[in-house]
């Protein structure tokens, strides 16, 4: 057996190990030749990310890894799961390499083999993704609060939002930042609003609101499924799932934490009466306690996926 970086033609051998290997767990959904080439020919595409295991000629397992430190589960053919161990050391001694600190994973939870395995090796079930839901013939009536001033984002209040986001949010260097939220290719620079300080207008909280008739509607997907959804705070950076109508906010663990989360939503929903949304999405990390409260205080829960990690 050897391993080998991405190659001409992996794209097809990758389908298939793949689907091969998955078949059984729930609901599992097949992949497909256009899905995982249309990955391959991104411009971004890195190939040596990608690691196959080679037996007689014929690829039989393979990992990935991305440079934010996300690392795939090594994928093997029937007979052929002991290639597995070998794939993951590879993948990991590459990520040390280039100077990586972190590895995590995420799959979804009833699937026990992927979850022992990572756990067996070092990774530990640090935190969930928790997705919600609310349709807007939920929502309470806000209240009319003189002192809420919501106004677009600026670049300049990108350290507040550093300060605000703390432990939620995966980019911390504020030029990378900045660029997430005004040179985004998904979602417009307007998408982020602030509400701010009425003394000083320094920002208090921040929202998003992502919207486009082309994302998917958040009732029509599997919430288990280990999809970071577009726009929520705490997946910056992260290969994501785009869902219309995608709210998400971060405001300090404080008495105002709720009134600001409210002024934020009501905010949202009048920017909505231009679509044909009628349903919001979200998504938090379990960690963020202060704004998982907010979000079960309203929001129907759907569905949640675990994050796994390790130091490298």
């Amino acid at each position: 057996m050897t391993i080998r970086t991405f190659q001409a033609g992996d794209d097809v051998a990758q389908v298939s190990i793949y689907n091969e290997a998955g078949a059984d767990l729930p609901k599992f959904k097949p992949a497909t030749i256009d899905e995982v080439r249309r990955r391959c020919r991104a411009p971004d595409f890195d190939p040596t990310t990608r690691f196959y295991a080679v037996v007689n000629d014929r690829p039989v397992g393979y990992i990935m890894f991305q440079p934010n430190g996300r690392l795939g589960f090594p994928w093997c053919r029937r007979g052929h799961e002991q290639q597995a161990e070998a794939l993951l050391e590879h993948a990991l001694t590459a990520m040390k390499q280039r100077g990586l600190r972190r590895a995590f994973s995420a799959y979804r939870g009833d699937w026990p083999l992927q979850r022992d395995f990572l756990i067996r090796h070092g990774f530990e079930q640090t935190h969930e993704m928790i997705n919600y839901a609310l349709d807007l013939v939920e929502m309470p009536t806000p209240a009319a609060r003189p002192s809420a001033m919501i106004s677009p984002l600026k670049p300049e209040d990108i350290p507040t939002i550093l300060a605000l986001g703390q432990g939620v949010l995966r980019i911390t260097d504020s030029i990378e930042l900045e660029n997430y939220f005004f040179h985004n290719p998904y979602f417009p620079p307007d998408a982020a609003f602030v509400l701010r300080s009425k003394s000083d207008e320094v920002p208090v909280a921040i929202g998003m609101l992502v919207t486009h008739q082309s994302y998917a509607h958040p009732k029509q997907i599997d919430a288990a499924m280990p999809c970071f959804r577009l726009g929520a705070f705490g997946t910056e950076g992260m290969t994501t799932k785009r869902v219309n109508g995608l709210f998400s906010f971060l405001a300090l663990d404080n008495r105002d934490l709720t009134p600001c989360g409210l002024d934020l939503l009501g905010y949202a929903t009048n920017r909505l009466q231009a679509t044909e949304v009628e349903t919001f999405a979200a998504q938090v990390p379990s960690h963020a306690e202060h704004l998982v409260r907010f979000y079960k205080s309203l929001f129907r829960r759907q569905g949640s996926f675990p994050i796994f990690e390790r130091d490298l």
